[in-house]
């Protein structure tokens, strides 16, 4: 599956999960724009009413989840849009194999790049927190012979992230196909509860375990803030 085009003389492939991702993507800004209306539309002393209630309920749910997770300050709020649309990106990617797709988080050059995304918060908010020399200083400790497992510890990060999700999506298809080819005609009698546990039980459990350990690598590098 996926397109197929000639460009420049030769002939190139976009892959169905880089297609579904960006369907994704513009569904959610679609979403976004509906909400940013309806937000500007409400009156502050309604209670919010329908989309706009689901929309706060989730948005509670995330603020709480960073704090519980990260703490409190104006860095920890300055990332609570990011973990919402993680959450909402993975957790629609994961579910989009009910309809029949390739979900984007089973092609590991998604969440490669999700993960790196991770990795480089955490390197920037690591640098920016301790300074350069503060940041270096850190391979070496407790002591400079330990600078090579720190180093690869540290790298080993993106890689462990990415390869979980990628792995759990990715497997979770393939024995759904697998199920499909062996029963035929009677899958329809055992596929719903496996697509309930590999599509939305599995696939929502990684979107929040992705969505944690994001909190916990870049929380692990942030300012202490408390009482600010």
């Amino acid at each position: 599956m996926g397109i197929k085009f000639m460009a420049f003389g030769r002939e190139l492939f976009i892959h169905d999960t880089v297609i579904n991702s960006w369907i994704i993507v513009i569904a959610l800004s679609i979403f976004a724009l509906v909400v940013n209306s309806k937000v500007k539309k409400a009156k502050v002393d309604e209670k919010p009413k329908g989309l706009l209630n689901v929309v706060e309920i989730f948005v509670g749910l995330v603020q709480s989840l960073v704090k519980s997770t990260m703490g409190t300050g104006p860095t920890r709020d300055r990332l609570m849009p990011y973990i919402g649309t993680l959450l909402l990106y993975i957790a629609c990617a994961n579910l989009s194999g009910l309809l029949g797709v390739s979900p984007p988080t089973s092609d590991y050059n998604v969440t490669l790049a999700l993960a790196i995304i991770t990795f480089t918060l955490t390197q920037y908010y690591g640098i920016k927190t301790n300074g350069i020399g503060g940041y270096i200083k850190g391979y070496f400790d407790p002591n400079p012979v330990m600078l090579p497992l720190n180093i690869v510890g540290e790298l080993s990060n993106p890689i462990s992230l990415s390869f979980r999700l990628f792995g759990n999506i990715l497997s979770g298809g393939i024995i759904m196909s697998l199920v499909y080819e062996a029963l035929r005609y009677i899958s329809p009698l055992i596929t719903p509860a496996l697509h309930a546990y590999f599509d939305i039980f599995s696939g929502l459990v990684q979107t929040f375990i992705f969505a944690m350990l994001t909190m916990v690598f870049v929380g692990g590098n942030l300012p202490d803030e408390e009482g600010i």
